[in-house]
């Protein structure tokens, strides 16, 4: 299985999910860059997270460019990989370990054209098999699918089973991403179908007994996913 690693080299695949499944964090979708850097590093600190993603929609590029720099450090101390949402200009400037495209952003080609052979290249597949499959071939270093849950984050585009993380999982080497309205009460079976990484956002930011207890709770869920295959 590939660990989203921060900062270099980029990531390899194999298959089997042999390390189990891990988190990927997703920021809030507006935050305090200044106030939110502490919440950030109590999270991270809280248990095991193989990266966090920057999304800020609707925002000017200083505003982002804002936010990495207060954030981005605070992860990579962490060995936590630092993602940008869509914009792979921006974060081969502000030194982001990599970038996660959707397929209004350029397509994964592009992004590696961008950011170069070594930082991490993530891509949006929805519910389609067919984009997953285009993706990987472009050379995305991961695939992430959903949403599987309802989601308040973001409009969803794709509404899949959990049975394409088996699919995927069986036929492919890159690593899959499950994504949309995930939390502690409901991830299990993804895990089971195989995802490699859970992308979390609310479920995260909005737990009841904070963001650091979520970590918590999910890597619990996940450890006992791993120890009932084992």
């Amino acid at each position: 299985m590939t660990v989203i690693t921060a900062p270099s080299p980029r990531p390899t695949a194999s298959s089997g999910n042999e390390e189990g499944c891990r988190l990927y964090l997703i920021t809030p979708p507006k935050l305090d860059p200044a106030a939110f850097a502490d919440v950030l590093a109590a999270t991270l600190d809280a248990g095991d997270v193989a990266s966090i993603q920057l999304r800020l929609k609707d925002v000017d590029d200083d505003t982002v460019r804002r936010a990495v720099d207060a954030l981005r450090p605070i992860a990579q101390l962490r060995d936590v990989a630092f993602i940008l949402n869509d914009r792979p200009d921006i974060a081969v400037d502000t030194g982001c370990d990599g970038v996660h495209v959707g397929k209004e952003d350029g397509g994964v080609a592009e992004a590696r054209r961008i950011v170069g052979p070594h930082a991490i290249v993530g891509a949006s597949a929805y519910d389609s098999r067919h984009l997953a499959m285009e993706a990987a071939e472009n050379g995305a270093d991961y695939i992430a699918f959903g949403a599987f849950f309802p989601t308040t984050t973001k409009i969803a585009e794709g509404h899949p089973e959990p049975d394409i993380l088996e699919w995927w999982s069986d036929i492919m080497t890159v690593p899959c991403v499950a994504i949309g309205g995930i939390k502690v009460e409901n991830c299990a079976v993804l895990v089971d179908a195989g995802a490699d990484f859970l992308a979390v956002s609310s479920g995260v930011w909005d737990y009841t007994d904070g963001a650091a207890s979520a970590v918590k709770a999910f890597n619990k869920v996940i450890a006992d996913a791993r120890a009932q295959r084992a």
